[in-house]
């Protein structure tokens, strides 16, 4: 690990940034124990308290673990793509938000990756991901479900798609085109779409990976991100007009 550098003006996040690199390079292994505080101070020639506020960003991004007593310490945590789903969740989400990115810019990097998905899915869906978005399905088709439910219904039907692929790289990306970005677009379009289309193209799809029919996965979710555009336009053009 390298020295921060003193020109630095957040110490703290300078020493993060090592030990993190460190991590990724593998001079660090999952498992293994930090120095101590009093080890990491000297080293980085900073006090204790910087060498805790560094080692607790590293715990907040899930890269360490701290155990109490005798055989206690810092250790490198083994980070799963699950404990980053959230971390690309919210960074997506504030993303979104602070750079006023377009509802047609959203919609089309979100669908395109989805279709990425629908051969792997199509090929690889278990009986678990087809039940799942069987049983969101059947959600969406009850008459009094709220609409913050029948969104929510809506991300859990397309992320149960997406871990159809079976391959958690995917997953972790699109997790963010997802969980951030639909959202995002049922806020606009919740109030003028159709459930019953909805409920419509999302049994072709439910349908096409359970066939295995990979292309016809691949219209169904063409023919609802046109329907997801054309309902933001006219939202978006309404509002516009009052």
């Amino acid at each position: 690990m390298k020295k921060s550098d003193p020109e630095h003006t957040d110490l703290s996040a300078q020493i993060a940034k090592a030990i993190r690199d460190a991590i990724v390079r593998g001079d660090l292994i999952v498992d293994e124990r930090l120095p101590s505080e009093a080890e990491l101070a000297e080293q980085f020639e900073v006090s204790r308290p910087t060498v805790r506020e560094a080692l607790k960003r590293l715990a907040a991004q899930s890269l360490i673990r701290t155990q109490r007593g005798a055989t206690g310490g810092a250790f490198v945590n083994r980070l799963t793509f699950e404990d980053a789903y959230g971390q690309q969740i919210t960074t997506s989400t504030l993303l979104l938000s602070m750079n006023a990115v377009s509802f047609a810019t959203a919609c089309e990097a979100r669908y395109a990756l989805e279709r990425a998905c629908a051969p792997l899915s199509s090929e690889r869906r278990e009986a678990d991901h087809l039940a799942t978005m069987r049983a969101e399905i059947h959600r969406q088709s009850q008459p009094g479900l709220s609409d913050e439910a029948f969104c929510a219904s809506d991300v859990a039907f397309h992320r149960a798609l997406v871990d159809a692929a079976d391959n958690p790289v995917l997953s972790y990306q699109l997790a963010g085109a997802v969980e951030a970005m639909q959202p995002l677009m049922n806020m606009i379009t919740f109030t003028a779409r159709s459930r019953e289309e909805i409920l419509r193209l999302h049994t072709a799809i439910a349908d096409a990976v359970e066939a295995q029919d990979a292309g016809a996965c691949d219209r169904a979710l063409s023919e609802l991100e046109r329907y997801t555009i054309e309902l933001a336009r006219n939202v978006l053009a309404a509002r516009a007009a009052s």
